[in-house]
C-alpha cells in the first residue's frame, strides 16, 4: 500500500484568542464618591476636612478610573486583532511549519517530511514525485513502527540537481513480512512565503505548495 497524502484546501479557521487580565480596583468611582459625602456628612464640625482636597483626589481618582477603562479597551482591541491575524494565517508567514499532507515544494535544494508506520514493515520504499507523477528519487526507508524524517536534497536518481520551486509528492510503500499492506501518513514541513484568501478559504502557501490552515501541526521555527 502507499502512504501518500494530498494536501486539501479545505480550509477551517482556526482561531486563538489571547487571555487578557483585568485588575479589579475594589472600588469603583460611584463608591467613592459615596464615601467621600458619608465622611462630609459625618465629619466634626469644629474640625471640618479640606472640600478642596478632596475634590482633587476625586477629579484624581476619576482620571485613574479612567484611563484603566481605556487601558482594558485596549487590551481588547490587542487581543481581537491577534485573534484575527491568527485566524487569517498572517502569523504563519516567515515560520516553518509541520502540516499534514505529502506535498511539498523543493526550498533552499530543501524538501522534508516526516513519515509514520502504524506497525514494523519489512519492505519500505521511498519514492519522491514530481508535479507530473513521475518518480524522480527513491530509496529504502526505515521499516520501524513510528515516525521517521525524511529530507531530501532535491538531486534526482539520475543524479541531476532539480530547480528550487518545483512541487514534489513523498509516496510511502511498506509491506510486512506477511506481503500485507502497512498503513501510515505523512507531513510536510517548510517555510510558510504567503497567505491566499482568494477562495474564501485561508490557505497556507510553501512556495507553490498550498497547505490548508487546519492542517497545520504545528510551528517549528521562526
Amino acid at each position: 500500500m502507499t502512504i501518500s497524502t494530498v494536501n486539501s484546501t479545505t480550509a477551517t479557521t482556526t482561531t486563538t484568542t489571547a487571555a487578557s487580565n483585568s485588575s479589579s480596583l475594589g472600588i469603583s468611582s460611584e463608591d467613592f464618591l459615596s464615601l467621600m459625602v458619608d465622611q462630609l456628612m459625618n465629619q466634626n464640625p469644629l474640625d471640618p476636612t479640606d472640600t478642596d482636597s478632596y475634590l482633587d483626589k476625586l477629579v484624581s481618582y476619576a482620571s485613574y478610573d479612567t484611563q484603566t477603562s481605556i487601558s482594558e479597551d485596549l487590551g481588547s482591541v490587542v487581543d481581537t486583532i491577534s485573534s484575527s491575524l491568527s485566524s487569517l494565517g498572517i502569523g504563519y508567514v516567515g515560520m516553518t511549519v509541520s502540516a499534514s499532507g505529502s506535498t511539498t515544494a523543493l526550498q533552499d535544494g530543501s524538501a522534508d517530511w516526516t513519515y509514520t508506520l502504524d506497525s514494523t514493515a519489512e519492505d519500505v520504499t521511498i519514492n519522491v514525485l514530481n508535479e507530473s507523477g513521475k518518480v524522480v528519487y527513491s530509496e529504502t526507508g526505515n521499516a520501524a513502527s513510528g515516525t521517521h524524517d525524511f529530507s531530501w536534497d532535491g538531486v534526482g536518481s539520475d543524479g541531476e540537481q532539480l530547480d528550487d520551486g518545483g512541487l514534489y509528492t513523498l509516496s510511502v510503500d511498506a509491506t510486512n513480512s506477511a506481503g500485507k499492506d502497512v498503513t501510515g501518513s505523512t507531513t510536510v514541513s517548510g517555510l510558510v512565503t504567503g497567505v491566499d484568501f482568494s477562495d474564501g478559504e485561508t490557505v497556507l502557501n510553501i512556495g507553490k505548495a498550498a497547505i490548508s490552515i487546519d492542517k497545520v501541526l504545528s510551528v517549528l521555527s521562526s
